[in-house]
């Protein structure tokens, strides 16, 4: 029997991962399953760069250039939303897909997504604890790391310190366990392809500060106004990153426009890079293609073979 078929699509932000994977969609009866870790969130539209979508009302099944799109807006940007509910609610869909004989497209830049899937990572089914998050937030990322290293050393020895929703997590399995569970792997019996949008340095820079200048003429600083006035607090947006980071800092009169613009672009392009390393180092077999004529090569001749 035929192992079922996955084709991811990866690359750093600002590459063209969405459009090139609504072109294969289109052509090969596609559906796609983000992996963006804003994408998430309601309310976080232009500044995580979610598709133009429309909403049929109650289904909220959401479209762009009629190829169904999965994993948008699927929690609320005031509370947490774990890898762990990502990855369940990314295998259901994933599932649900091939259910309707067509092919499941990961697409997107955050790399644990990406790699819980990829290669099946069995994640400690720990629910959220709100109150505790509440405590933890108000610590700095140096007193939390304190904490989880007493906790856990062996936890804190290979966690990202410097990643305060990563050490929250982990904080909050701990709680709940005593201690943090080593990360455990089973790769799934998918057939996986996996393609990499690769951009040169100088072409990646001038298509982030293209998008750049598109996002904030669309509306981004009045998305972050929007979000604030829902009651998303300024840590919140702050933990969010990059254009929220620094729209918000913008508008609490912290930093002026064009240096809002100035560190943004610097951030992002440094984001990029680290997004790079995260592909190089932890994800195997990647086909690093320059367009879209490559891609369809590619998937034209892996959904004919039979693993």
């Amino acid at each position: 029997m035929a192992k079922p078929k996955l084709l991811v699509i990866l690359g750093p932000t600002a590459s063209g991962k969405s459009d090139l994977a609504i072109k294969l969609a289109q052509k090969f009866k596609g559906e796609i399953v983000s992996a963006d870790s804003r994408q998430v969130y309601r309310g976080m539209d232009i500044g995580t760069g979610k598709v133009l979508r429309d909403r049929p009302s109650p289904k909220n099944k959401y479209y762009s250039e009629g190829i169904r799109h999965h994993l948008l807006d699927v929690a609320s940007p005031l509370i947490y939303f774990s890898l762990s509910q990502y990855q369940r609610l990314a295998l259901k869909a994933i599932k649900e897909i091939w259910k309707r004989k067509k092919l499941p497209i990961l697409c997107g830049g955050t790399g644990l997504y990406l790699s819980c899937l990829i290669e099946g990572w069995q994640l400690p089914n720990v629910p959220p604890n709100p109150k505790l998050r509440q405590k933890l937030e108000k610590l700095s990322t140096e007193k939390l790391f304190e904490k989880l290293k007493k906790i856990d050393p062996q936890a804190a020895n290979q966690i990202d310190k410097k990643n305060k929703r990563r050490l929250i997590r982990a904080l909050e399995i701990a709680s709940q366990n005593g201690f943090v569970p080593p990360l455990l792997k089973k790769p799934p019996d998918w057939d996986i392809l996996i393609l990499g949008i690769k951009k040169e340095k100088q072409e990646l820079k001038n298509l982030i500060k293209k998008r750049l200048e598109k996002r904030l003429k669309e509306g981004m600083v009045e998305e972050v106004k929007n979000l604030k006035a829902k009651g998303v607090p300024s840590q919140r947006l702050d933990d969010f990153g990059l254009e929220y980071r620094w729209l918000n800092r913008y508008l609490e009169g912290k930093i002026s426009y064009p240096e809002m613009v100035q560190f943004l672009y610097r951030d992002i392009y440094h984001y990029a890079k680290r997004q790079m390393t995260w592909f190089r180092n932890k994800i195997k077999n990647i086909h690093w293609i320059e367009n879209e004529k490559e891609a369809q090569a590619l998937v034209l001749k892996w959904l004919k073979s039979t693993p």
